[in-house]
C-alpha cells in the first residue's frame, strides 16, 4: 500500500473518539489517530490519500456447507404488505417481530447493505418511531463489538499490511499511521460508521436458523451471551452477510492425528512469539500465509507448502485486473459452482517486502507433504521443477500452521435448501436464483471489500423492488 503523506497536524489530547465530520458532498470523513495508550483521538480533517486499495486479500475459500441440493429455481412471491396501522408495534407478546428486511452480519458487506437500505427509505429497528415506519430493517451481528472479522485479526497485522480495507459508502476512511494495528483501526471506523448512519446494529445476536413459513422468511435468533433469550423475526427479504471468519477450513491429510506438535489455523493465530519454540510448517498459498511466514521468520525457521506453486504477479494491480478476476469468480457462482478465492485468479503481488522474503529464502514454496508424522512431515517425492523449491524428504516441526482459508458461513440457511447440484448456490448477481428474497453479499465475487460495497448496493435495490408494494 502506498504510504500516506506526512501532513498530519498535532491533534489535541482528548479522551473523545474521532468524530465523523460532514462534508459538502453529503458524505462524512473520518480520520483516525491513537494516543500512546491506544485510545482514539480526533485529528483535523485535511488532505492525504485514503488508506485503501480495491482488492481484498482472500485466502483459498472453499464451498459453503452441507445443505441438501435444492429443487429447480422457483418464482417466490413475497407476502403482501400490511399498513402501518395494521402492523401496529410489529410484535405481539408471544409472536415474531415483523420487518421488511433482516441483515445478518455487520462486516463490510452487511454495513454497506444497511447503509443503502437506510438511504432508500428503510427505518432501522431501534430508531425512534420504527414501529410505525412504512419500511423497516434490522441488522443482527454475532460479534461482541463493531468491526466484523477485523476485530479478530492478529495484532501484528498493520494497516500497511491490510491491503484490503476499502472505505464504506458515504464515509471515507483514512488512518494517519500505517503501523496502526488493523484490529484496532478498522473496528473503530466501523463503530463510527454505525453511529453516523443510525444503523442500530443489534449484538451480540446469533442467527440459528432461517426457514420459509407461509411465504415469510422466519429468522430465529438468540443472544450470544444468554442463549435462552431469543427473538424470532418475520421478514419479506434477507441480506446474508455472515462472511467466512466463523468457519475456518481445515483440510484432511494422512497422519494429522499422529502429529504430536501444535496445529493451528489462521483463525486462532495471534503472535509469532507464541510459535517461537520450534520449526513451523506453514500450509497455504494466500496472502495470509505469506504475511505470517515473514512474521515468523523473525523468531524461528519455517517451511512453506502449497498445493500449487505460488503465482507471483510482477506488475501493478490495476483496476481492470481486479474486475477480470471478479468476473471469473462470478462466472462460477452463476453456474452454481463453489466460489474460488479472488487471489487464486489474480496471483500474489510482488511487493518490496515479498521480494525481500523471496531473496531471503523465506518465501520458497515446497509441494504439499505426503503425510504428517509424529514429529513433522514427509514427502514421497521431492519435485523441484515448475516453481517448487528444493528440500529434504522429511522435516521436523513443532507447529503446523494451516493458512487454508475459510468457507462461507451459511449453515443457518440450510432449511431453505439453496444449494444446487453443482455444489454451490446458483447466483444472479447478489440474488439467489432459487429464492430471490435471499441476497448473498460477501459471497463469491463480492468477497473483496470493494466487491462487498457494490453488492450491498445491488442487494438493497433488489429488495427494494421486492418489498415495495
Amino acid at each position: 500500500m502506498d504510504q500516506p503523506p506526512d501532513e498530519t497536524r498535532e491533534a489535541p489530547a482528548s479522551p473523545e473518539p474521532a468524530r465523523a465530520s460532514p462534508r459538502s458532498d453529503d458524505t462524512m470523513e473520518l480520520v483516525l489517530e491513537f494516543d500512546d495508550a491506544g485510545s482514539p483521538r480526533p485529528v483535523p480533517v485535511g488532505g492525504g490519500a485514503h488508506a485503501h486499495v480495491d482488492a481484498a486479500p482472500v485466502d483459498d475459500l472453499g464451498a459453503g456447507d452441507d445443505e441438501a441440493p435444492s429443487a429447480e429455481p422457483v418464482a417466490v412471491e413475497a407476502p403482501s404488505r400490511r399498513s402501518r396501522r395494521e402492523r401496529g408495534a410489529h410484535r405481539s407478546a408471544d409472536g415474531p417481530v415483523e420487518v421488511d428486511v433482516v441483515v445478518i452480519g455487520a462486516g463490510q458487506a452487511g454495513l454497506s447493505s444497511a447503509h443503502h437500505l437506510r438511504t432508500s427509505g428503510y427505518t432501522a429497528v431501534g430508531e425512534r418511531g420504527w414501529e410505525r415506519a412504512e419500511r423497516t430493517f434490522v441488522v443482527l451481528d454475532d460479534s461482541p463489538a463493531p468491526g466484523g472479522a477485523w476485530q479478530h485479526r492478529w495484532p501484528g497485522l498493520t494497516m500497511a499490511d491490510a491491503h484490503g480495507v476499502h472505505e464504506l459508502p458515504g464515509m471515507p476512511f483514512r488512518v494517519v499511521d500505517p503501523a496502526e494495528p488493523a484490529a484496532r483501526a478498522v473496528p473503530h471506523y466501523f463503530a463510527q460508521y454505525e453511529d453516523a448512519f443510525d444503523l442500530h446494529v443489534q449484538r451480540p445476536v446469533k442467527v440459528a436458523r432461517v426457514s420459509d413459513v407461509d411465504g415469510w422468511l422466519v429468522v430465529e435468533s438468540h443472544s450470544v451471551e444468554r442463549p435462552d433469550e431469543g427473538v424470532v423475526w418475520r421478514a419479506r427479504g434477507l441480506v446474508n452477510a455472515s462472511g467466512t471468519w466463523s468457519k475456518p477450513f481445515w483440510p484432511v491429510y494422512p497422519g494429522q492425528a499422529a502429529f504430536r506438535g501444535r496445529q493451528l489455523h489462521t483463525h486462532d493465530y495471534r503472535t509469532p512469539q507464541e510459535l517461537a519454540d520450534g520449526h513451523v510448517i506453514v500450509v497455504g498459498g494466500g496472502t495470509s500465509a505469506v504475511q505470517l511466514l515473514l512474521a515468523l521468520a523473525e523468531v524461528t525457521t519455517t517451511t512453506w507448502v502449497t498445493r500449487r506453486p505460488p503465482q507471483w504477479r510482477d506488475e501493478e494491480f490495476r483496476p481492470e485486473v481486479g474486475r477480470a478476476a471478479v468476473a471469473l469468480v462470478e462466472e462460477r457462482t452463476r453456474a452454481g459452482l463453489p466460489p474460488q478465492s479472488i487471489v487464486s485468479v489474480t496471483g500474489l503481488p510482488l511487493t518490496p517486502a515479498y521480494r525481500a522474503g523471496i531473496e531471503a529464502g523465506v518465501l520458497a514454496a515446497r509441494p504439499m507433504f505426503s503425510r504428517l508424522t509424529a514429529t513433522g512431515a514427509e514427502w514421497d517425492e521431492v519435485p523441484v521443477a515448475n516453481g517448487w523449491a528444493e528440500g529434504p524428504a522429511s522435516v521436523e516441526a513443532a507447529t503446523v500452521l494451516w493458512c487454508t482459508g475459510f468457507r462461507a458461513a451459511l449453515d443457518h440457511l440450510a432449511p431453505l435448501r439453496l444449494r444446487g447440484t453443482g455444489g454451490g448456490i446458483v447466483m444472479d448477481g447478489t440474488s439467489v436464483v432459487a429464492d430471490p428474497r435471499i441476497q448473498l453479499v460477501g459471497y463469491g465475487p463480492s468477497a473483496s471489500t470493494i466487491g462487498a460495497n457494490r453488492a450491498g448496493r445491488e442487494a438493497a435495490r433488489n429488495l427494494q423492488a421486492l418489498t415495495t408494494p
